[in-house]
């Protein structure tokens, strides 16, 4: 969200900014805006300075028992004037609100142009992709040989893009996230919460899902949304906050069911665990000072990264463009894992660093000691990670030729001494 003095005093900026998100430029069409509400509060306040001089006018000719009805038309004509000025500088104000609702954040001056993810920029390769002695299959054939992975049962119940996992797998899903929340909250400070999965709108305008993509959303009939992310109730936690310095950074994470109506594009990985309305995630979320949130940034990643190292799964780190990078983000890193069945690297992690944009929409700000003033915080995100991808990708990386899955170390204690998912008994 921003603020319209910014870009009164910065149109060119502005428009800078929109072009490198392959937008047309908007600052002269705001500023026009900005200009008509302010002279329509600027005439509400005069009528308004103007009919307080006539009540006092009004009020001296009483005393001297003189005729006050002229002044007494006049004033009521002023105060319909007044009124019809003000709803009209508010209704300005509604407008100029929604329009800048719209505009995305402002990428930071190191992130890549261009318009899509050919122009994302690796940073980082670690690990190298297993050798098979066999072709290797992808995650949903083998977890249909397994008997583990059921999708026509889950489109029977609920319809397309929803999978049940069983036995082990279902199993596997759920180390998976408890070994993430140890790691983030044992090592890396993360607190943990269980946050709710319902939230109203002022909570999903906060962190930018709405107004601009309501399409994407869960909504239900009394007018809470289901969560597309822990993303969201956790940064708005501190939504309409003073906080004190000391208080930052804030580091918090959460497993959650995460809701996507809108599961990728269509025709796009129709098979399998890839894209679905509904999957589990660990999230990592930082409030912090606007002084650190960069190095803030480089840890969160770091501490994503970790997951996957650990984990044994090779991956790469990639730097997104202006024209692939989220809504609210100002400069967002991706973690890609390598995916045998399919032989290519794809997204399994997000991490972003939104600046003060998701601060000035929900209104979440600190005071440093000793100052009167308030600052907007920074918010960041990432994924610490997402948990179904990164069971599609043990399976696709640990498989055996005879179908079997082996268990990553990491996971081991988590899968109560399994080494090995195999085939489920008939």
């Amino acid at each position: 969200m921003f603020d319209i003095k910014w870009i009164r005093e910065n149109p060119e900026a502005f428009d800078g900014a929109l072009k490198r998100r392959g937008q047309p430029p908007r600052a002269a069409e705001l500023l026009a805006l900005d200009e008509t509400r302010r002279k329509a509060l600027t005439r509400a306040q005069e009528t308004q300075a103007k009919r307080n001089k006539l009540a006092r006018e009004i009020g001296a000719r009483k005393a001297k028992g003189e005729n006050a009805d002229a002044l007494l038309t006049e004033v009521a004509h002023d105060k319909e004037t007044e009124a019809t000025l003000q709803a009209e500088a508010e209704r300005l104000q509604a407008d100029l609100d929604a329009r800048l609702a719209l505009m995305p954040n402002v990428p930071a001056a190191d992130v890549p142009d261009g318009g899509d993810s050919t122009y994302n920029q690796e940073i980082r390769r670690l690990g190298a992709p297993p050798k098979f002695a066999f072709r290797p299959r992808e995650h949903f054939d083998l977890g249909e040989r397994l008997g583990l992975m059921d999708f026509d049962r889950a489109a029977k119940i609920s319809g397309a893009r929803f999978v049940i996992l069983k036995g082990a797998l279902a199993r596997l899903e759920r180390a998976l996230a408890s070994f993430m929340l140890d790691l983030h909250t044992g090592e890396f400070g993360y607190t943990e919460i269980n946050p709710p999965a319902l939230v109203n709108d002022a909570t999903v305008f906060g962190t930018g899902q709405l107004p601009k993509f309501v399409s994407d959303l869960f909504r239900t009939e009394n007018g809470l949304w289901l969560i597309p992310t822990a993303e969201v109730p956790l940064t708005n936690l501190v939504a309409g906050e003073i906080l004190d310095e000391s208080q930052l950074p804030m580091r918090l994470t959460a497993m959650t069911w995460c809701f996507r109506s809108e599961a990728g594009a269509a025709g796009k990985d129709t098979r399998g665990m890839l894209r679905q309305h509904q999957f589990t995630k660990v999230e990592l979320v930082s409030i912090a000072h606007p002084d650190a949130s960069e190095a803030e940034h480089e840890r969160m990643t770091g501490c994503a990264e970790e997951v996957l190292k650990r984990l044994g799964l090779p991956f790469r780190t990639v730097v997104l463009c202006t024209g692939d990078m989220g809504f609210a983000a100002r400069k967002t890193y991706d973690l890609e894992v390598w995916l045998p069945g399919q032989g290519r690297y794809r997204e399994i992690s997000s991490c972003s660093n939104c600046g003060d944009f998701q601060a000035r929409r929900m209104k979440a700000r600190f005071r440093s000691k000793g100052e009167k003033g308030t600052r907007f915080v920074h918010t960041l995100n990432g994924s610490g990670i997402a948990v179904g991808r990164t069971l599609v990708a043990i399976l696709e990386n640990y498989q055996q030729e005879d179908g079997s899955v082996r268990i990553p170390d990491a996971l081991k204690p988590y899968m109560g001494g399994l080494d090995a998912i195999r085939a489920a008994k008939a």
